[in-house]
């Protein structure tokens, strides 16, 4: 099963809207790479919530994906829309900082291409950021 990071900004979508409206629509992609990535997620595959504008960028929560990818009804266009729904905080944030200084996460998505909205995470990256939000 793959994991995934997904990035908002708290101004357009927080990570506390997620977890009062419990699920929601990932929409307003409009990056082919993302977008392919969307297209492989699968139906209970976990992605961490990234918060990239609020005071320090951090990952903050795990969600779930809860509907595979699907026509982006506001478009004509090949965007597609992949519903999630909120799992859990994280002990603690992990911030962007404590990510980048991290070796064993030198070559994870959120480094090398920190400005992609939808990024594949392995499971050793996973499991090294589980492992810092308990520090």
């Amino acid at each position: 099963m793959a994991h995934w990071l997904i990035k908002s900004d708290p101004e357009t979508y927080s990570f506390e809207r997620m977890k009062k409206e419990k699920k929601t629509n990932w929409d307003g992609v409009h990056n082919y790479a993302a977008r392919n990535f969307m297209k492989v997620m699968k139906k209970g595959e976990l992605a961490f919530f990234y918060e990239s504008m609020n005071g320090e960028p951090s990952i903050v929560g795990i969600v779930k994906v809860n509907k595979e990818h699907y026509q982006d009804p506001t478009t004509t266009e090949s965007w597609v829309w992949v519903d999630f729904e909120y799992v859990e905080d994280m002990k603690r944030p992990v911030t962007l900082k404590e990510v980048k200084a991290n070796k064993k996460l030198a070559q994870m998505a959120l480094v090398r291409i920190s400005r992609l909205s939808v990024q594949p995470v392995s499971d050793e990256e996973w499991n090294e950021v589980i492992a810092m939000s308990k520090k």
